[in-house]
């Protein structure tokens, strides 16, 4: 049974599912853009009942509690400091990690910075970053799945996101495989005062690709679905330059990019896998 709770970090609070035993060995989900902690209710369950403690927060810009007004007030450090602030906050000194898209990014910076706290590093969609940035470079087609990176940066952005009333998100959404359902409820959750000016900050307060992020040496799963409108074939093969301990990387055919939505069971039965192996 999940447990919502209200976490305060210094003046921010954050909305976090919590599912499993107080004793279990922590796992920390970070969802995506343009998703929410609701991303993970099936591999939450299921983390559960296998005896973890799973922790999926809606980060900053997502909690009603947590959405700062200014851009710089994403910047990605202080996005990677949130979830290490949330750990503390909860007495987990070492843990498992997952992260999807952008939470995916913050899972490669966390992991290259705190190899000794991470046990695990379940990685869904989003390339290491500098396997990312290599593609952007060498790959034309990789630039052109990422404009919506640079679009997103533009001044007039998140007003012309407001106007269109989030209609091009809940379409790349359902397109790439999101139950309607589901892509309702995120889109509410973005239409929330603030929702969708803290979503796109993550993207207007970074760019596109950090290519200086050192190789990972934690035990490492990366899931990347063939059909990811995103991210291309290069960049997710190119993941495995960067990798120094144990990589498994699983391509799962016929997947977009929001794989967990679109294959829940299977991505459940990845992670606990792997996580089993690496307990």
């Amino acid at each position: 049974m999940n447990q919502t709770q209200q976490v305060a970090i210094g003046e921010l609070t954050f909305t976090v599912d919590i599912a499993g035993p107080p004793s279990g060995a922590p796992v920390l989900l970070l969802h995506g853009f343009p998703e929410t902690r609701h991303m993970w209710r099936h591999q939450l369950a299921a983390l559960g009942v296998a005896g973890y403690r799973a922790i999926a927060p809606d980060q900053r810009g997502y909690s009603s509690g947590a959405r700062p007004s200014r851009v710089e007030e994403y910047r990605t450090g202080l996005l990677v400091a949130d979830a290490l602030a949330l750990l503390d906050a909860l007495g987990s000194t070492s843990f498992h990690l997952v992260g999807h898209d952008w939470g995916g990014q913050l899972a490669w910076l966390i992991a290259a910075g705190n190899a000794k706290r991470v046990r695990s590093l379940t990685i869904l969609s989003r390339p290491h970053p500098a396997a990312f940035a290599r593609a952007m470079q060498e790959d034309s087609a990789q630039a052109e799945r990422s404009r919506h990176h640079r679009a997103f940066r533009d001044g007039d952005a998140v007003e012309r996101m407001r106007q269109a009333k989030l209609a091009p998100l809940r379409t790349a959404l359902e397109a790439q495989g999101v139950p309607a359902a589901d892509a309702d409820i995120y889109i509410r959750a973005l239409s929330e005062p603030g929702g969708i000016e803290g979503a796109m900050n993550w993207y207007r307060a970074s760019g596109i690709a950090a290519g200086a992020t050192p190789s990972i040496n934690v035990p490492t799963l990366y899931v990347w679905g063939s059909d990811d409108a995103t991210v291309g074939a290069r960049a997710a093969e190119l993941t495995a330059d960067y990798v120094r301990g144990p990589y498994e990387f699983v391509r799962l055919a016929g997947a977009g990019h929001f794989l967990v939505d679109q294959f829940p069971e299977r991505i459940t039965q990845f992670l606990l896998a792997h996580l089993r192996s690496h307990s």
